[in-house]
């Protein structure tokens, strides 16, 4: 029998259409424009109206994923969600977005790897479609980040942005696809990349909002350090293991978190900044919408063969790489 690969047939994203400029953070904290593209890049990112949620996105990308494939909702098997920030609790995320689209023959579930969040779905999508009995698949992955960001805490409230990808995966006996994944987990970062409040541990009442408990904290130089090193380890080892040099990688796709980190991974990994897909500055960090928006935003680039490294760092740690070999000639989004 053929091997069966998976392989990305479609992508579509949506980011919402109000924008927080630098300079509107400027009246809430004290920092500037100069200030915050010296240090992470961004200019602007988009920011969701209150009152909605992940699956108003997630929904809006995926009806424009299967107008572009001409996917009919009935045949997709599975609905796969990764994201942080989930509408609620419960129900999922991915389940919302199943019923608002129409796919009502679709198991549904929602992961959480934070940034990473991205490639752990496509370890998991990838396994699903080898298996043999899955031939459509959503995955659909992105953060409403600016629902947990501290607007009076100047060192995180200009990193994040809300917005959503959506892939569409089935299988090929062609040699393209999702090649390798490679994951990793530390789980000594939790005093560094965390939300303190909301958990069963610090549950939610007046004293955890009052110490601003629902919003991220992080270590900003540990991260940066441990971020910059891990994501390039795990795309070198990832290179490796598949016989690849840089001189085969015809683009790099990281997590758009900081621009310093995504230079100073794409300077250790020895490929030209021309083969590095970057969309931070009118983004910001989408935690684990960051590749599937940038890849969308990049499709019209993509070539059939095209080797791509994707790489990305969040909160856990988690982090890790995924060797694809694009599946189709990319259209203008």
């Amino acid at each position: 029998m053929d091997k069966i690969n998976a392989v990305i047939t479609g992508i579509a994203g949506y980011v919402p259409e109000d924008i927080l400029t630098n300079e509107d953070i400027s009246k809430m904290v004290d920092t500037n424009d100069e200030w915050i593209m010296s240090r992470v890049g961004i200019k602007e990112r988009r920011v969701l109206k209150k009152g909605l949620g992940l699956s108003c996105m997630g929904t809006k990308a995926a009806n424009d994923l299967f107008a572009k494939t001409n996917t009919k909702p009935e045949e997709i098997e599975a609905v796969i969600c990764a994201t942080t920030t989930p509408d609620y609790t419960f129900p999922t995320a991915a389940s919302m977005i199943a019923c608002n689209t129409g796919c009502v023959n679709a198991l549904t579930f929602d992961m959480q790897g934070a940034c990473a969040g991205f490639l752990y779905a496509l370890e998991t999508v990838a396994n699903y479609i080898r298996s043999g009995r899955y031939k459509k698949i959503l995955v659909v992955a992105g953060d409403v980040m600016t629902s947990i960001t501290d607007y009076t805490d100047r060192t995180t409230c200009p990193l994040f942005g809300d917005g959503c990808g959506a892939i569409l995966v089935e299988p090929s006996h062609e040699d393209l696809g999702i090649m390798d994944v490679l994951l990793k987990t530390d789980g000594t970062g939790l005093e560094h990349l965390h939300m303190k409040g909301g958990g069963s541990v610090y549950r939610a009442s007046y004293k955890t909002v009052d110490k601003h408990m629902h919003f991220v904290y992080q270590d900003g130089q540990y991260v940066f350090k441990h971020a910059v090193t891990l994501m390039a380890d795990a795309c070198i080892e990832i290179m490796k293991r598949s016989n690849l040099t840089s001189d085969d990688i015809d683009w790099v796709v990281p997590h758009q978190a900081n621009r310093r980190i995504i230079d100073a991974t794409a300077k250790r990994l020895d490929v030209d900044e021309n083969k590095v897909l970057i969309n931070i500055e009118n983004r910001g960090n989408t935690s684990s919408g960051t590749i599937p928006l940038c890849l969308w935003e990049n499709e019209d680039k993509l070539k059939k063969g095209d080797t791509l490294i994707l790489t990305a760092f969040g909160a856990g740690f988690t982090w890790g790489a995924a060797y694809l070999k694009w599946a189709y000639d990319g259209k203008k989004a």
